[in-house]
């Protein structure tokens, strides 16, 4: 195997091939996504070379494994924050509290899950977050099934929320540091998860809401509203049994970007080895080749004793890993859009969730029956509709001139476009309808936000790239709560707030500098 410097600083190999993998026949050649403008350039280098061998070793049954474990974050960030939404009514009905303090709880609780986990995985490493956030949201949430009383039951589900908050920023990061660059699309069809979660959640709390519920607040106890606790006992088990799955059947191996960034040159050539090994293929890689960019600029590590030299190797500050992303006009700019898409996308979720119901009684809509049977059979419905739209996605971002902005930007204006149209409904069929577009179109626009947001920061900075546009989220997801508390609620007006919100979240995507169809990330 030779090596050729190239612009004094990528290490072509294999030169019947592309330096950074095998052209895609969709996709093209698998370009850097920052081609030879990132700042730190032998990071980019060695980037370029661990792409070039994950590459190599294929998309095998290490990385479909992995899509499934990592699915499971996936599916725990879609059914645990819908439990405030559906355990609210017999839960609200037996302890008699203003509902949206349990949505504030289990908010609060997200936001700093995702600001622990999505900075901690860029300090300390990708695995404890990985196995150590399915396992506090399940324990937790069994617990929470036991509550007597609704401050306790507040308090457990935010608990729940630091478990489920992390697993979005850090699961993204994992799944796309090992995945090959022909197959980064697989990141936006992981939502498919978060569809099943959803779906799952509905399914369990039809039987148990309808069957095992108080009718009314009226002299309900513990002893005739067990349906709620029963939800909570099985989703709980359900977690921790996933957990279990990825803590002791599959070996999650560190991210070798990771690694390298922090000049574990050596740890990281032996992932890759241990890699190629449960692909069943060769190991493409020495560690004379992966240290050979840091020789070229007069490095032989990134590194040196007693002071870190580039951005990448902050691995022990977090405030190193957010300059980082700021760290070039370019950068800047894609990084505080990404924080502003995900900031309106929040805002105007929130706004349509909590302002949508007083819209349709005062235009006098009838429901026609409105029993829990009903309203959970609908939830069912609208949850299988996610399923095929995390399909569409996955093909969507890939086709040209579409790619992943171009899809997300018409999948936020459609959502926001039968978020306005919803409010026109005058039956029960009329609504469920309507929503059935939003949530197909929902669910398409997450699915690619999730995924463009991680394939544009680079891997050594990932998490603390997810962790700013989930915690961006997350401020407006706190404040969700407080709006219904304490806003005028006699105006429909921020209903319509929230579809210009969707439709300007669309705009602001077509203003990324970043396209990441066709391209590998770093």
């Amino acid at each position: 195997m030779s090596e050729t410097p190239v612009k004094d600083h990528v290490v072509v190999q294999h030169l019947d091939v592309h330096p950074y993998g095998r052209t895609n026949s969709i996709t093209g050649p698998p370009i850097d996504l920052y081609e030879n403008g990132y700042v730190d350039p032998v990071y980019q280098a060695k980037a370029h070379i661990l792409n070039r061998s994950i590459q190599d070793i294929g998309m095998g049954k290490y990385q479909w494994g992995l899509f499934v474990v990592a699915g499971f974050g996936w599916f725990a960030d879609s059914a645990w924050p819908s439990m405030s939404g559906l355990i609210l009514t017999p839960v609200v009905n037996e302890f008699q509290f203003n509902g949206p303090f349990l949505s504030l709880a289990s908010n609060i609780g997200l936001f700093f899950g995702g600001l622990i986990w999505g900075l901690g995985c860029d300090i300390w490493g990708r695995r404890w977050s990985f196995n150590l956030t399915l396992l506090i949201a399940g324990l937790f949430g069994v617990v929470a099934g036991a509550s007597s009383n609704f401050a306790s039951l507040a308090i457990l589900m935010s608990f729940v929320g630091i478990g489920v908050g992390g697993n979005m920023p850090v699961d993204a990061a994992v799944f796309l540091d090992f995945v090959p660059g022909s197959h980064q699309y697989l990141l936006t069809i992981l939502s498919i998860w978060w569809c099943l979660g959803q779906l799952l959640a509905s399914l369990i709390a039809w039987p148990l809401i309808a069957d095992y519920s108080c009718s009314s607040s009226t002299g309900c106890d513990r002893s005739d509203n067990m349906g709620w606790r029963y939800l909570l006992f099985v989703l709980g088990g359900l977690t921790l049994f996933l957990w279990g799955i990825r803590f002791f059947v599959f070996t999650l191996l560190e991210s070798p970007r990771f690694l390298s960034g922090i000049g574990k040159d050596t740890e990281a050539v032996d992932v890759i080895r241990k890699l190629a090994e449960y692909n069943g293929k060769p190991c493409p890689l020495t560690v004379e080749e992966l240290e050979a960019p840091g020789k070229i600029h007069g490095r032989e590590v990134l590194g040196s004793p007693g002071r870190r030299r580039v951005l990448s190797e902050g691995s022990g500050f977090a405030i190193d890993h957010i300059r980082a992303l700021f760290a070039t006009p370019k950068m800047a700019w894609s990084t505080s859009l990404l924080i502003v898409v995900w900031g309106v996308i929040g805002l105007a979720s929130t706004l349509y969730n909590n302002f949508l119901p007083y819209i349709l009684t005062t235009r006098g809509v009838t429901f026609g029956d409105g029993s829990l049977y009903v309203t959970y059979r609908n939830q069912v419905i609208l949850s299988m509709v996610g399923i095929p739209a995390a399909l569409f996605a996955g093909w969507a971002v890939e086709v040209p001139y579409v790619g992943r902005k171009g899809t997300l930007a018409i999948a936020a204006g459609l959502t926001g476009t039968f978020l306005f149209a919803s409010t026109t409904s005058r039956t029960s069929n009329e609504l469920l309808g309507w929503n059935c577009g939003y949530a197909l179109f929902s669910n398409i626009m997450y699915g690619v936000l999730y995924a463009i947001s991680s394939e544009i920061f680079p891997a050594v900075h990932r998490g603390t790239g997810n962790c700013l546009t989930s915690t961006a989220k997350g401020v407006f997801g706190v404040m969700a709560p407080v709006i219904a508390l304490y806003a005028n609620l006699s105006t429909a007006v921020p209903v319509y707030v929230a579809g210009s919100l969707l439709l300007f979240a669309g705009f602001v995507v077509l203003l990324l500098p970043y396209e990441p169809r066709g391209k590998v990330s770093i």
